[in-house]
């Protein structure tokens, strides 16, 4: 028989406008779009940076030499963009009994088989893409064995900024909420992040919190106070995981987890943790697609997805390979401000 798989219809080309089409599961960071696309041609970016002098102009009396302007220095840093495979197989068994000679729905079935196959392995690139944006947003893109792929921090030569909101602490072996003016912390972040803006600009500041800095954050006297009396109790009856804004800090619950190839569940963000960013910006984050390692594909735009199809040896099935080629960046790391509860 024939494979039901060699026609246009399963064509690279086609496989991969299909897989891009399925619907998305990024999460929380797509919600967002903190991090658009921006294809490349190449496996290899560029990031340059240019440190603008700004000067205050003195007044002169008529007919002096004006000031010399004062350049700024420019740095180029260069990034190699991961390479992320995975494959996958459909058998004969899942195909077999809809070769119907003259059949009209044999191609949409096997079109299903094969669209049930594209969309699992599309979620796996997809929560593999939500843990690169999540480690870009911390400021370390880390890999899926909790390896370091690029520290931020390292590559533009800055410290990472802690805020510690001192929202509890141990008394007795319990946890406790303490008395700590959070709106002060708040102010903080806010001016830390106004200070590392290099010329951008932003809308607003959101944290990204893990469970246990929300819970505290909620349950601190000075915030619930104030939202007890602003909003004349809502906060105590509603769920509010999904964001209030206190202190110019719009705060989210955040639980975005993963498990690797060996079964280790890895947390986004770790246990008592929250993580500050600003929106609205223009060109602080984004997300570089390369092509894929295909003859067909070089020097393209590279797309998020690709996917392609080819038999196994005596038409023992079909092997499906998929592909994502992505790096986010943060491009002022300085903007990210990592917040600690104790």
């Amino acid at each position: 028989m024939n494979n039901p798989f060699n026609m246009p219809a399963f064509s690279m080309a086609a496989l991969t406008a299909a897989i891009n089409l399925l619907p998305n599961r990024y999460g929380r960071m797509e919600e967002l779009n903190l991090f658009p696309g921006r294809p490349v041609r190449t496996r290899q970016i560029i990031v340059e940076e240019q440190n603008g002098v700004l000067n205050l102009l003195p007044t002169l009396p008529p007919g002096s030499p004006g000031t010399v302007g004062t350049r700024g220095k420019r740095t180029v840093r260069s990034f190699v963009i991961p390479h992320i495979p995975h494959d996958d197989v459909v058998l004969p068994e899942e195909v077999q009994g809809i070769r119907a000679f003259g059949s009209e729905t044999e191609m949409e079935t096997v079109a299903g088989v094969m669209a049930r196959h594209l969309e699992t392995m599309r979620n796996k690139h997809a929560i593999t893409l939500e843990h690169l944006r999540m480690g870009a947003l911390k400021g370390v893109i880390l890999d899926a064995d909790g390896s370091v792929i690029y520290d931020l921090y390292q590559e533009f030569r800055i410290d990472q900024e802690s805020v510690n909101f001192d929202l509890a602490k141990t008394v007795g072996g319990k946890l406790v909420s303490t008395e700590t003016e959070v709106r002060t912390k708040c102010a903080a972040a806010l001016r830390y992040v106004e200070d590392h803006l290099m010329g951008e600009f932003m809308t607003g500041l959101h944290c990204l919190c893990s469970p246990e800095f929300f819970d505290a954050l909620v349950g601190q006297n000075t915030v619930k106070d104030a939202y007890k009396y602003y909003q004349q109790g809502v906060m105590l009856i509603n769920d509010v995981r999904a964001g209030f804004t206190f202190g110019g800090i719009t705060f989210s619950e955040y639980r975005g987890q993963a498990t690797d190839m060996n079964g280790t569940t890895r947390r986004f963000i770790a246990p008592g943790e929250a993580h500050c960013f600003p929106l609205g910006t223009v060109d602080t984050f984004a997300t570089y697609f390369a092509p894929a390692d295909f003859n067909e594909t070089a020097n393209t735009l590279g797309q998020p997805l690709y996917a392609k199809q080819e038999p196994r040896k005596f038409d023992r099935g079909t092997d499906l390979h998929t592909q994502s080629n992505p790096l986010p960046m943060c491009h002022r790391p300085g903007v990210l401000v990592k917040l600690t509860m104790n």
